[in-house]
């Protein structure tokens, strides 16, 4: 984790020395999360808001830090009860993102999740997840100008959210469980 940082901090330090070819942005957008998990779950919406760098390497290449304040979770139903997971996140991801034409765009990055808070239905669930979730982005964006973009992104969970735990009569807990989440978003350049 520390050599992630770490690389993350010399990007932005890097970007920071060439600003001539550095442009900073805000984006905002909807989450559409989900768990991979031992038991069946369903899609529940939240919200991404944070902000951005967009660093030039090369013509075509930039690399981008991310900083996203972003909703997540999932639905799921025990006992004829249907139950919604709030997992808040401060997302890092570092993306490499290619033009493809001036229009459009790909990008892929690892991405950190430092968690800030988990609620079960109103109730504080802070305990039963981990405070950090790696994970990895795939998206694509569209330019409509050269400050306006939309962009679409899937973040695959790489490792368990929730901590290993005893549940007593209902067994143990699910340390494998992983979140998925889709981001449309909308960004501005300045």
């Amino acid at each position: 984790m520390k050599k992630i940082i770490f690389a993350a901090i010399a990007v932005m330090a890097f970007g920071f020395t060439n600003a001539q070819k550095t442009r900073f942005g805000v984006k905002g957008g909807l989450n559409i999360s989900n768990f991979s998990a031992d038991y069946n779950t369903d899609a529940l919406v939240g919200f991404q808001l944070g902000g951005f760098a967009e660093i030039k390497v090369i013509d075509k290449l930039v690399i981008q830090p991310e900083l996203l304040f972003s909703a997540q979770g999932a639905k799921y139903s025990f006992d004829r009860r249907d139950y919604n997971i709030r997992l808040n996140y401060f997302n890092i991801p570092v993306l490499a993102k290619y033009y493809i034409t001036k229009e459009f765009t790909v990008e892929a990055g690892p991405q950190l999740g430092f968690l800030v808070s988990a609620t079960n239905d109103g109730d504080n669930v802070n305990g039963d997840y981990k405070t950090i979730d790696a994970g990895f982005n795939l998206g694509a964006g569209y330019n409509f100008t050269d400050n306006l973009s939309l962009g679409l992104r899937y973040t695959i969970g790489l490792t368990g959210i929730e901590k290993d735990r005893d549940y007593g009569f209902y067994g143990r807990g699910y340390d494998d469980t992983r979140s998925g989440v889709l981001a449309l978003s909308l960004g501005y350049k300045f």
